[in-house]
């Protein structure tokens, strides 16, 4: 079995496998925009990042926390929930029920989609797709390329130097995913998992190896036949660009799976806004771009997380993942000079700062911008309010109530 070290974020893990510790220290080298972690004295730091990195049979498992309860389980069971609520588990396989309540990893619980995925797949019947193929035959079969003829044929005269077409399932989607079944197949110890994994590797066709790059799945086209594909395609991406091969020859390859906590609570809002208003006459927009700033051939944009329009007003959240104290005396000045930015530009007097609570915290808390309806000549008030959301394990009520929170700052 892995070896799993559960962690929190911005928490300090001590190591002592010094093999680790190099493993580690190595996968960060000397980036200075490395996001994960930092290196500290015989161990290293984590910043605003979760997921999992696993190196070797090690498995480190990074959770969100916005409050002091160091539940595992239950932070595990919230950063779950709230992947699946921003599609990052699209599963659209019918065998989704079937996956693991409970799931050692989050890592392994990727691994189990996947697995899924390519079951459905083979299920269903694998897509052919037509291919050109260059081969040197002892029948005529297409069209004779005569170059090639001539310099590969001078002694075999029985042979034939040909392009022809050919209807098959050997394509680039099954060359990806049977590339990702091999890797799995390499680096997953869960014993119920690999006996699937043997299992769809007999099953599957076999294919030759490819080189990957992001170009690769950046060319892939979809069809009504191979749009159930896509899935599947998603999470071998993310597996395959994401593993970082020991090339020394040793067991301390890496695999890292991460996920900025910051933009995760921005799309877990946005989502939750656009699943209960968005039918209800609002226009939810995220990382809405304007003009800012520009000078000759240089330009600055403004981009708040989310806009919200309905008939000819606006309103703006910019969301935070952080705990706001009581008295909301951490409060960034930086914060609120950039959605005061944000209301002018866009012409929303009403904006706010949305953060998580912890179960003691949740508030709301009126903030309004002083002295700027002289300024502006403007009767309008401009008001910028605090909101904190209770962190819930039900993310469908968690969603619920971020989407009754913006009522407050529209009818108040």
């Amino acid at each position: 079995m892995n070896n799993i070290i559960t962690v929190f974020e911005h928490q300090s893990l001590k190591i002592d496998d010094s093999k680790l510790r190099n493993a580690l220290e190595i996968f960060r080298g000397d980036k200075k925009d490395f996001p994960y972690y930092s290196l500290i004295h015989k161990g290293i730091k984590f910043n605003s990042y979760v997921g999992v990195i696993q190196v070797g049979k090690t498995i480190i498992e990074i959770l969100p926390k916005a409050d002091k309860n160091n539940d595992e389980n239950k932070w595990r069971d919230i950063l779950i929930g709230m992947l699946r609520a921003v599609d990052y588990f699209d599963v659209k396989a019918p065998t989704q029920s079937s996956l693991k309540i409970k799931p050692n990893s989050i890592l392994e619980l990727y691994f189990e989609i996947f697995i899924k995925e390519v079951e459905y797949l083979l299920h269903t019947g694998l897509s052919k797709q037509y291919r050109k193929i260059e081969n040197n035959l002892n029948t005529l079969k297409g069209k004779i390329l005569f170059s090639k003829h001539i310099q590969k044929n001078l002694i075999h005269k029985e042979k034939f130097f040909v392009n022809y077409t050919t209807y098959d399932k050997e394509h680039i989607l099954h060359k990806l995913l049977y590339k990702a079944l091999k890797l799995l197949q390499k680096i997953n110890t869960n014993v119920v998992l690999q006996s699937k994994i043997y299992a769809l590797l007999l099953n599957f066709p076999e294919m030759p190896d490819i080189k990957v790059t992001e170009d690769t799945f950046n060319r892939i086209t979809y069809s009504r036949k191979t749009e159930a594909y896509r899935n599947a395609i998603n999470i071998a991406k993310l597996l395959l660009l994401k593993y970082h091969p020991d090339l020394s020859g040793g067991s301390n390859s890496v695999l890292a799976l991460m996920f900025d906590m910051n933009k995760l609570w921005e799309k877990f809002v946005y989502k939750s806004l656009k699943k209960y208003l968005g039918n209800d006459g609002y226009e939810i927009n995220e990382q809405v771009s304007k003009l800012f700033w520009e000078c000759e051939s240089k330009s600055k944009t403004i981009k708040p997380d989310i806009v919200i329009k309905k008939d000819k007003e606006f309103w703006v959240l910019d969301t935070k993942w952080k705990i706001l104290d009581d008295n909301a005396e951490n409060i960034s000045d930086s914060d609120l000079k950039q959605v005061f930015v944000y209301s002018l530009y866009f012409d929303a007097p009403k904006v706010a700062l949305v953060y998580p609570a912890s179960n003691s915290s949740e508030d709301k808390k009126n903030g309004k911008f002083k002295g700027i309806e002289e300024i502006l000549k403007d009767s309008r008030k401009r008001t910028c309010d605090l909101i904190c959301i209770d962190v819930n394990e039900n993310i469908k009520e968690w969603q619920e109530k971020i989407a009754k929170n913006f009522f407050y700052i529209y009818n108040k």
